[in-house]
């Protein structure tokens, strides 16, 4: 079903579109009328010149030895022109973007940002093949010219032709000279890296290694990498206190997924329940997301050396800003990785720089290109930090440039901190896209332009522009061509590249990986040391059961000998009584005789009693 809403807002924007052509119909006649009129006084140029509002005007005014009317076919005046060339023209230094437009260029209406705000921040935002990377590329060179170090992501690798120069052509050289741009071929100095891996030589991953420590990047941005919820971020948060405490150093994803399976043991439950525990649940979850996170090959940005995001601030021994990028040309693959890394490189800019205040022109330009991702789908808590961080490291000498499709990518806190705009054509083949476009005019002082309608006109190369002037106060907005970068409007050679980076005087420190004891390998020592203790401790109670059943045992015996002992003498005096201790002797008797024996034995006695009896006739019958 149709929203009726939708329909009603783009049958506005037809009507609008309608109107606008109507009054530009009504423009060239009485331009055209006034035309003949002047050929008739004699003082005019042909009419087929004057009424055709196009690019042959100008030589024709040219060859007359006068400049045209800058108000001859556009929506500003001569006066509004006027004032649009002052509000631009900067005592103090300032990069040139590129020559007013109102009809054709009017290449003495400059349009420029002064030095000293770039970093005061700003925003380059349009749809995809308006020219942004272009005006980034710019914006880089004449940063580099004026000694300014600039930091941006290659994402696509056009912009690695900032560091060769351009190729000329006659439609290049022409759009320059209509713009009053006296365009020079030139490069710029350059520093190529890449996101964790190896250097030269790596395919996607040319250039100088930027590593982060688990550490370092912080359970705020990993939780916004993992995409954990607020319960999970907590958590994330109490067993990154948790390491901290206790020394062990979070150095890649292994470390992590260490703690947060000893925090799960026995072990570690007793240590973290003074902090509120952790829940097995709650562990789990984080550790499936790590290994999937891993497993996308996203552990390689996890590792040391850490990058000292001091280097990017360099310039080149003739005095120019290096331009740092960083080719990311598989961002496609972890776009939220590569948006929260950025963010991760101007949180540590902030830790590290000292307080400056303002200066006459910024130590450091950071592009933060594909801001959307950063922006999609973060809590509130993420936001707030990302907005203090943009309010506050204006201090530290960083500027600071979101490159993005529509300024509603940029939530409004962040997007009220941004003194420059570069806006580029937006488009409205949809209602969602149409409300856009309107929410995008809004954010715009008001001018002598249609905004709604400019923006969906605007040629490739041209952008509507408002920047921060000298005073601190937003100039009138400037339909702006832009002029055309110096370097190479295409990537630089792969074999330039790989040689550059491997003649970078910072690959000998970043260049290789190093592997030292942190979490995992100390918790894998104490978990061995306990598992040690915990065998010995079982041995040492193995034998001393095993020795209380021998003592039991031999208890046992003892004590049934000195039963036997304690019966046998009784035994012995029971017998005693009954002999009436006849047989108590006191020495050792001679063995006896044979014939002894026998005469001592019963049956001797019995048969000698027999004898005698009968030999004394006392024996009975």
């Amino acid at each position: 079903m149709s929203d009726p809403t939708a329909e009603a807002e783009l049958a506005r924007l037809r009507a609008e579109a309608e109107l606008a052509e109507a009054r530009l119909q009504a423009a060239q006649a009485r331009a055209a009328l006034a035309a003949a009129e002047a050929a008739h006084a004699g003082s005019a140029p042909t009419p087929d010149a004057a009424a055709t509002p196009d690019a042959t005007a100008p030589d024709a005014a040219a060859a007359r030895g006068s400049a045209p009317d800058p108000a001859a076919s556009g929506p500003l005046s001569s006066d509004e022109v006027a004032a649009l060339t002052e509000a631009y023209a900067f005592a103090g230094a300032a990069l040139d973007l590129g020559a007013l437009v109102n009809g054709e260029a009017v290449a003495s209406a400059q349009v420029r940002i002064p030095l000293a705000m770039t970093n005061r921040h700003g925003l380059v935002a349009g749809a995809t093949g308006t020219g942004k990377t272009r005006t980034l590329q710019l914006l880089a060179e004449q940063l580099s010219a004026h000694g300014v170090a600039v930091f941006a992501a290659d994402i696509k690798g056009d912009l690695s032709g900032v560091a060769t120069p351009g190729q000329p052509n006659e439609k290049l050289l022409a759009r320059a000279a209509g713009i009053g741009q006296d365009w020079a071929a030139g490069a710029s100095p350059t520093e190529y890296f890449a996101l964790g891996g190896s250097a030269a030589g790596s395919g996607a991953s040319r250039g100088v290694p930027i590593r982060a420590t688990v550490s370092g990047f912080g359970p705020l941005l990993l939780a916004k990498v993992l995409g954990l919820n607020a319960t999970q971020e907590s958590s994330l948060g109490l067993v990154f206190h948790y390491a901290d405490r206790e020394g062990l150093a979070l150095v890649d994803l292994s470390d992590l997924r260490a703690v947060l399976t000893f925090l799960t043991s026995d072990e570690g439950k007793a240590e973290l329940k003074e902090l509120g525990g952790l829940s097995s649940a709650t562990a789990g979850v984080i550790l499936r997301e790590l290994i999937t996170f891993a497993d996308a090959g996203a552990d390689v940005f996890f590792g040391e050396p850490e990058f000292d995001v001091s280097d990017l601030l360099r310039t080149a021994p003739d005095g120019r800003g290096v331009i740092s990028l960083l080719e990311v040309p598989g961002v496609a693959d972890q776009p939220t990785l590569f948006s929260t890394f950025l963010m991760y490189l101007l949180a540590e800019l902030f830790e590290v720089l000292p307080e400056v205040g303002d200066l006459d022109k910024p130590k450091l330009v950071f592009f933060f290109d594909e801001a959307h991702l950063l922006f999609r789908d973060a809590s509130k808590d993420f936001i707030a930090a990302i907005t203090q961080t943009v309010r506050l490291i204006r201090s530290k000498g960083v500027g600071v440039f979101f490159v993005t499709q529509t300024p509603k990518d940029v939530p409004g806190d962040v997007l009220a901190q941004l003194g420059s705009r570069v806006q580029h054509a937006l488009r409205a083949f949809t209602p969602d896209d149409a409300r856009a476009l309107r929410a995008s005019v809004r954010t715009y002082p008001t001018s002598g332009y249609d905004l709604e309608r400019v923006l969906q006109e605007l040629g490739t190369g041209e952008a509507i522009v408002t920047v921060m002037g000298e005073k601190g106060a937003p100039t009138p907005v400037a339909w702006t061509r832009l002029r055309a970068p110096r370097g190479l409007m295409s990537p630089t050679p792969a074999a330039a590249i790989e040689a550059a980076v491997a003649a970078s005087a910072l690959l000998p420190a970043y260049g290789t990986s190093i592997d030292r004891e942190s979490a995992r390998e100390i918790l894998t020592a104490r978990m061995n040391a306990a598992h040690e203790a915990f065998a010995a401790a079982e041995a040492a109670k193995e034998k001393a059961k095993l020795d209380a059943e021998y003592a039991r045992q031999q208890a046992a015996i003892d004590k049934a000998r000195a039963a036997a002992d304690k019966k046998a003498q009784q035994e012995y005096e029971r017998l005693l009584r009954r002999t009436a201790g006849s047989t108590r002797t006191t020495s050792r008797r001679a063995p006896k005789t044979p014939i002894e024996q026998i005469l001592g034995s019963t049956s001797a006695d019995t048969l000698l009693t027999g004898v005698i009896r009968g030999l004394f006739g006392t024996g009975r019958r």
